[in-house]
């Protein structure tokens, strides 16, 4: 019989421990790679003291929990597509008790309906008991931050980035990231928060993203944030095909301007259209404005000089393109460029949350009678899964580059 001998290591997962022991060649040959270290141990046996470390941590790094918790959770979006990209998501917090139906109908996640003034470090921490990676993620409301947003001093939301910076210190997590509009990078309060991370020991990336190039169909650009205290987080280089509208929503059936109830699929509605809108969009074309119709059909304000500063409203959609950017309002034919492409009305909630790239079959509503306006808020205010999945997918090749998990 061989007088060298090889180690066999089995994982206990119940009692998260490590067996080692030693086998004849002739009987048992495990881990290849490890040959000339077993020789060496043959000579010097304190030497498997540093093999027996090394599996160690390339078993557990295969076993971490990344565990995360969503802030400002919405009806999910943000926890659906991290979920997609393998980071388990265990609660979610918002202040609008309306999107918890939709967020724990379609995720395996807590809703926590609490304002995040009124939650602390010792509310969530014991959901990350069993976290070897702890991840917060949030979207604080971007209204404040809007381009559209006039009043921007004294909003009531402008102090919910500092409450989630509170939470950052309370937790202390792994990771964080953070979405929201790109003209937040001029305010100040976004230099006070990266100052602020960067004392806590994070290292920061940031990046404007647009949300079709991350198989969004739609054109959405967002300011995207990651911090990690391992290093710098490198946002994926992934290619992903720009997705036009019609692949987005064009097999979806036809349905007529102010329907109200739709058995088949809820929220596949659209709002009514009055007789001089819809005698307005029969007269747009695809891409087109209000600068198609007729004088007769113009408001009285487009005919003035100051008219022409309307721009982007009374528009229809194009088929070949990725949809404009949606907002709340996305189910108002008169509120921006949100006209169906080749049918005389808005698009539907359920075409809003394809274009937010929510999945066809993911529930709003237990009911086909429902407050139209909470659907669209909803929809309109949620992260897009598609670019959750992107951030996701980065936070995991960021942990896999520095081995902390293995690929």
């Amino acid at each position: 019989m061989s007088d060298k001998f090889y180690a066999k290591f089995n994982f206990i997962e119940a009692s998260n421990k490590y067996e080692g022991y030693f086998e004849p060649l002739k009987l048992f040959k495990f881990y290849d790679g490890y040959e000339d270290e077993f020789n060496k141990f043959i000579e010097n046996k304190k030497y498997l003291k540093g093999i027996l470390n090394s599996l160690k941590k390339k078993f557990s790094n295969f076993k971490k929990k990344i565990i995360a918790i969503d802030v400002f959770c919405g009806v999910g979006g943000l926890t659906y597509g991290l979920e997609k990209s393998k980071i388990r998501v265990v609660a979610g917090i918002d202040l609008d008790e309306s999107c918890k139906f939709a967020y724990e109908k379609n995720n395996n996640a807590e809703f926590i309906h609490k304002s995040v003034t009124e939650i602390t470090g010792d509310d969530i921490n014991p959901f990350f008991k069993n976290a070897d990676i702890k991840v917060l993620v949030g979207c604080a409301p971007c209204q404040p931050f809007s381009k559209y947003q006039k009043n921007k001093k004294n909003h009531k939301d402008w102090g919910l980035l500092y409450e989630f910076l509170r939470l950052i210190k309370e937790v202390n997590p792994d990771i964080i990231s953070m979405e929201n509009v790109p003209n937040l990078e001029k305010e100040m309060i976004f230099k006070d928060f990266l100052v602020e991370l960067k004392k806590q020991g994070y290292f920061i990336s940031y990046k404007i993203q647009n949300s079709a190039e991350c198989g969004v169909p739609q054109k959405r650009n967002r300011l995207l944030l990651l911090a990690s205290k391992f290093g710098i987080i490198d946002f994926i280089q992934k290619k992903y095909k720009k997705i036009t509208l019609k692949e987005a929503i064009g097999k979806l059936p036809i349905i007529s301007a102010g329907i109200k109830i739709n058995l088949k699929d809820y929220i596949h509605v659209s709002s009514e259209l009055t007789p001089i809108n819809l005698m307005r969009i029969k007269n747009s074309k695809p891409g087109g404005t209000w600068k198609d119709w007729p004088e007769e059909l113009l408001p009285n304000c487009y005919k003035k000089e100051s008219g022409k500063t309307y721009k982007s409203v009374y528009g229809r959609m194009e088929w070949d393109k990725p949809s404009p950017t949606l907002t709340t309002q996305f189910y108002n034919y008169g509120t921006g460029r949100y006209g169906h492409p080749v049918q005389n009305r808005a698009i539907s909630l359920r075409e809003g949350a394809i274009i937010q790239s929510f999945p066809e079959n993911y529930i709003f509503t237990e009911t086909p009678k429902f407050k139209f306006t909470d659907i669209a808020r909803q929809i309109g205010n949620a992260v897009p899964p598609k670019l959750a999945e992107f951030i996701g997918e980065s936070i995991l090749q960021h942990l896999i580059t520095i081995g902390e998990i293995d690929d």
